[in-house]
Parts: C-alpha cells; sequence; structure tokens
C-alpha cells in the first residue's frame, strides 16, 4: 500500500539562492526538512540552514557539482545519510547564458542540456530509485514561462526548457503511481543578471495583469503542487500573465 503519510524531506536542488531559497523556506513553512544543495554558494547555503531551523525544521547542506559523474546519486545518497529517504524533489538549479540559434555552440548547449535537462532526469530517476516503496513521492521541475510563449532569444537556455517540460509529462507517465512529476513555469520574477532594476520593473509590466509574479507567488505554486495529491504531469505558468501576452524577443529586450 501505498502512502503519502510523513516523514517530510525535500531536496531542493539550487537551493541556496534566488528561487531556490524561497522555495525551500516556503516548504520548510509547510512542515518539510530540507537538504539544502548548493555547488559554490556556502556561505549562502548556511545562512539558508539557519532559516530553516528557526522555522523548527531540519536542514542538511549538500554541495554537489550536478555536471559530475554519479552526481544524482551521489547528491541524494548523502541526503539519505543526513536526514532519511527524500520523498520531494525539487529540480529548481539551472543556468541561464544568453546564446542565438544562429551563433550557438556546441559547447553552449552542452552546458544547458547538462544542468536543464541531464541533471533532473538523473535526479528523478535516482529519486525513484530511492523512495521507500510503501511512499508516494512528489518531483516538482522549475521550467520558465518561455515555454508557453516561444522568443528565440536565449535559444539553448530555452530548448533545454522545452525539453524539461515535455519531459516532465513523460516522468508523471513513467513513474506513476509511486511518484508525482509537475511543474512551475515561472515568469519575471527576479531581477537577472542581464538586467537593469528599471529594466526588471518594465518587464514585469509588460505582463497581462500589469505585474509579474514574485519570488514568494513561484514558490506558493510549488507549494500547492507537492500537496496536491490528485495532481500530475501539469504545469503551472506563473506569470501575472505574460505568456498572454506574446513578443517577438524576450521581454527583456521589449522592455525599453
Amino acid at each position: 500500500m501505498i502512502t503519502t503519510a510523513l516523514p517530510r524531506i525535500a531536496l531542493v536542488t539550487g537551493a541556496a539562492k534566488r528561487l531556490g531559497r524561497e522555495i525551500s523556506l516556503r516548504l520548510a513553512r509547510d512542515g518539510w526538512d530540507i537538504c539544502v544543495h548548493y555547488a559554490r554558494s556556502e556561505n549562502e547555503a548556511r545562512s539558508l540552514a539557519r532559516d530553516i531551523e528557526a522555522l523548527g525544521r531540519r536542514a542538511t547542506l549538500v554541495a554537489q557539482e550536478l555536471t559530475e559523474a554519479d552526481a544524482a546519486a551521489k547528491l541524494l545518497g548523502a541526503c539519505r545519510k543526513q536526514l532519511g529517504a527524500v520523498n520531494c524533489l525539487v529540480n529548481s538549479a539551472a543556468i541561464f547564458e544568453y546564446d542565438e540559434a544562429a551563433s550557438f555552440t556546441d559547447a553552449q548547449l552542452a552546458q544547458h542540456l547538462a544542468i536543464n535537462l541531464q541533471a533532473p532526469l538523473a535526479l528523478m530517476r535516482e529519486f525513484a530509485r530511492q523512495l521507500p516503496e510503501n511512499q508516494q513521492g512528489c518531483v516538482v521541475n522549475i521550467i520558465d514561462q518561455k515555454v508557453a510563449a516561444l522568443n528565440p532569444d536565449f535559444f539553448t537556455y530555452t530548448v533545454s526548457k522545452l525539453a524539461l517540460a515535455e519531459s516532465t509529462r513523460l516522468a508523471a507517465m513513467a513513474y506513476a503511481p509511486r511518484v508525482r512529476v509537475n511543474a512551475v513555469a515561472p515568469g519575471v520574477s527576479l531581477a537577472s543578471k542581464h538586467q537593469s532594476d528599471a529594466n526588471f520593473e518594465r518587464s514585469q509590466r509588460m505582463a497581462a495583469l500589469g505585474y509579474g509574479a514574485t519570488p514568494e507567488d513561484i514558490a506558493q505554486a510549488v507549494s500547492y503542487l507537492v500537496h496536491a495529491r490528485a495532481v500530475t504531469g501539469e504545469t503551472i505558468v506563473v506569470d501575472g500573465g505574460q505568456h498572454l501576452v506574446p513578443t517577438q524577443r524576450d521581454v527583456m529586450f521589449e522592455a525599453k
């Protein structure tokens, strides 16, 4: 018999900063212990762990480069050793670099696919393997609203997120009934390194609602999917309706 009962142990990749941090804190408030994954942001990861513990939950830190051989097995193994078997996985770690269809390099494509697609796929596989037989687990993949409103900017990044979006549906089919797999597609919620603060604010105002999503909005959607026991294979777009206002280029280039 499969159960959705406790313990609640979540692994959040890329947890130390930005959306990963907000998602980790929201799940901790929901009663989850958090395995905080990071690659290089040790100080930020330690700060997050302290904040999680202040909420009365357990936190453990695991440093792991996701491009290393057997990274998924190492990461989940470390979480299991320190907290117990993981029954919630949030694939938040990602890279976001600019390139174009006419000029992208093999290295750029390989880098985006390795972090944004291959790592989540491997983590989902290892997650299902380590999940106790009597438990149901859940996965939430963080994608991008670009998959719902295509434009050719950030070409290989978008390719990797499109592939992860379809992989979410495939994985939901493949791992049912023991694992639910869903996704959240955020819009502009934090300024990227490619944006000024003014450009970020203008980008958000271009959404259908006149405002974009906040990190808290994204974390709320993740929380819903983590606890929505009858939902699998779905993607929630959280962007203030930005995908309903299609643009020829990425919104940061349109927000002038």
